[in-house]
């Protein structure tokens, strides 16, 4: 891999990513997924799929949590990008320290076996800081491999407060050549962390404007038994994304529906929170849906609302006003770039049930013209991100072919 040129096109990478999807788990990690996509789509760069995950012990597929993670094959072809998903030795909650060390043990037989069989690997292309980048680190170094990395919420604005793993990341990304962020606020945090600032790239994540678009939304509404306001909340049933907050929210707005989408651990408790409230018969949980499905629901609601704690880029926003909806957010971390203008919907800067049955009912009030919605969303295609991948690729392996001539 000591080249004495930059490699010629197409580029070869290997993607190091614990969140990607696969035919067991079709939305885990999909925005990842998504930004490869459009990548290889390109024809520019040629990747392949490297998705680690927790090894299962044998009967665990009798476990409802685990089931998903038990199902998964070993490879897939996916959009015609090859995936693997090799296992590794994981204790939950004890584990996470060890987890990098992990990662890059059941992935380094992988990259031999790879290169051993011929495949070109110019560049690694890792998503997630921790445990993701700090494995793809290890293996870089191993291998003499130039290395990318991309943080995308949590791995750095939670993660990297804990003395360990804190640690492992600031290694990893002064060890790295190109460093992205989907947000400003995360490429600062990368900088507080001691990264170079000239190997920092902020490229947000885009939003499929074929896929998440305006539809019939009378036929659809009439479609679902829906009618009145209607709001509307996608994530992970988890305390972050603050769906209990949501549920605050109804409340105080007599006359609404609210359809939420997503599973998770606290979704018992957010049914018996919403009797508690007195909300239930106004409240409808789907479930995990298949991406494909989310525009009917966008297209239905009145808004979206996301009372997350924190965000890298939440790409349900744009989703929503992809589909001419728009916004309720908390004002966190990279929510503020998102939600720029009235078109795009309202920020809340108190994360409370109260502040966000306000926003709603004022945008409720006043709706922006969803057309306007629309027009907003589309200055967010995949285009400008995918050139600046390949700038950035360019760049470093420009640099790692400079360093190689001179032998340093």
């Amino acid at each position: 891999m000591r080249a004495a040129a930059t490699p010629a096109r197409p580029w070869h990478t290997l993607v190091v990513s614990g969140l990607y999807p696969s035919r067991a788990r079709p939305t885990f990690g999909v925005f990842v997924e998504n930004r490869l996509r459009r990548l290889a789509a390109d024809g520019r760069v040629r990747p392949r799929v490297l998705a680690p995950l927790p090894w299962c012990p044998p009967g665990a597929d009798r476990v409802a949590a685990w089931r998903p993670l038990a199902a998964t094959p070993a490879t897939e072809l996916r959009y015609g990008i090859p995936v693997e998903y090799p296992r590794y030795l994981h204790l939950p909650r004890f584990g996470v320290p060890f987890q990098p060390w992990a990662i890059y043990r059941a992935l380094a037989p992988r990259l031999c076996r790879l290169l051993a069989a011929g495949a070109r690997i110019d560049l690694l292309d890792a998503h997630y800081v921790y445990p993701d980048g700090v494995a793809a680190a290890l293996l870089a170094r191993r291998f003499a491999l130039p290395l990318v990395i991309t943080a995308r919420g949590s791995d750095l604005n939670r993660i990297a407060r804990d003395p360990l793993p804190r640690c492992w990341i600031v290694w990893a990304v002064r060890r790295a050549q190109g460093l992205v962020a989907v947000c400003a606020a995360l490429a600062r945090v990368y900088e507080k962390l001691g990264a170079d600032p000239a190997r920092i790239r902020v490229l947000r994540n885009g939003v499929d404007l074929e896929l998440f678009r305006p539809l019939d939304r009378e036929r659809l509404r009439l479609a679902l038994g829906l009618s009145g306001p209607v709001f509307l909340t996608v994530g992970q049933l988890i305390e972050r994304k603050g769906v209990h907050l949501v549920l605050e929210a109804l409340a105080e707005l007599p006359g609404c529906t609210l359809l939420v989408v997503g599973e998770g651990p606290e979704r018992a408790a957010l049914g018996r929170r919403a009797e508690a409230l007195g909300v239930a018969e106004r409240v409808r949980f789907l479930g995990a849906l298949p991406h494909e499905r989310l525009p009917e629901l966008y297209n239905c609601a009145d808004c979206l609302v996301l009372a997350s704690s924190r965000e890298g880029w939440a790409n349900v926003l744009l989703e929503a006003m992809a589909c001419g909806t728009p916004v309720v957010a908390t004002a966190v971390w990279g929510t503020p770039e998102v939600v720029t203008a009235p078109e795009a919907g309202r920020l809340v800067a108190e994360r409370s049930g109260p502040a966000l049955a306000a926003a709603i009912r004022a945008l409720l009030a006043a709706p922006p013209p969803r057309t306007a919605t629309r027009a907003y969303a589309e200055r967010f295609g995949w285009e400008p991100t995918t050139e600046g991948q390949i700038a950035l690729f360019e760049t470093v392996l420009a640099e790692w072919a400079a360093r190689r001539r001179e032998g340093t």
